[in-house]
């Protein structure tokens, strides 16, 4: 498959936000915004689905649900979303939810902690868009790569061979080699990409 790069946007204010989506937008075909709401989190980010609406975008948003209960705000993120993520850990029917996003014609991803065994998407696998797989822990930017995250992508490759995998945490030119040969598709980063000089250049180092 296809390796893509998918910068990730964790911020306090819609301000900050608009900023790093101007910075991207031209350089990827998706833009994944985190949304935190320090319950499932301890921390809490911009949350506002009707600031995005006055927003031109060039590329597609993915919003990733770090949320209690992502039943409660699915709707509102869906009128902006081109994709949605939700915790498997989170407090939800995940049927439920994956056909809310269905019946919208948007895509869906269900997405796993370090800790959290494959054995909670296997029954989902003809479901999904794609599937991701936390790196480090949910809620903070710039944390360090978690390793033993590694068998586990190379577990769903083989159960999974033709779906998306997607990873999210402490990914840059150290442990990108990594992921990718264990089975990832889909690389969401952060830190290194806002952190470097070059934006543009900084994506295409990393595949």
């Amino acid at each position: 498959m296809i390796k893509e790069v998918i910068p990730t946007i964790l911020a306090k204010t819609f301000a900050e936000v608009k900023e790093k989506i101007r910075q991207v937008e031209n350089f990827v075909k998706w833009i994944q915004i985190d949304v935190a709401d320090g319950v499932f989190v301890d921390n809490k980010t911009w949350a506002n689905p009707e600031d995005l609406k006055k927003l031109k975008i060039k590329a597609k948003l993915e919003i990733h649900l770090m949320v209690e209960d992502p039943e409660e705000v699915i709707d509102d993120w869906l009128e902006v979303a081109d994709r949605i993520i939700i915790h498997s850990e989170s407090d939800c029917q995940i049927e439920k939810i994956i056909k809310i996003v269905k019946d919208k014609n948007k895509e869906i991803g269900l997405a796993l902690n370090p800790e959290t065994s494959v054995d909670k998407v296997r029954p989902f696998f003809n479901k999904l868009d794609l599937i991701l797989l936390m790196t480090v822990y949910p809620g903070w930017g710039g944390q360090k790569f978690e390793e033993s995250v590694i068998p586990k992508i190379k577990l769903l490759r083989e159960e999974w061979p033709d779906g998306k995998i997607e990873v999210d945490g402490g990914i840059n030119l150290e442990t990108v080699k990594s992921v990718i040969s264990a089975g990832a598709d889909l690389l969401v980063v952060g830190s290194y990409i806002f952190k470097s000089k070059n934006i543009k250049e900084a994506i295409k180092k990393l595949i």
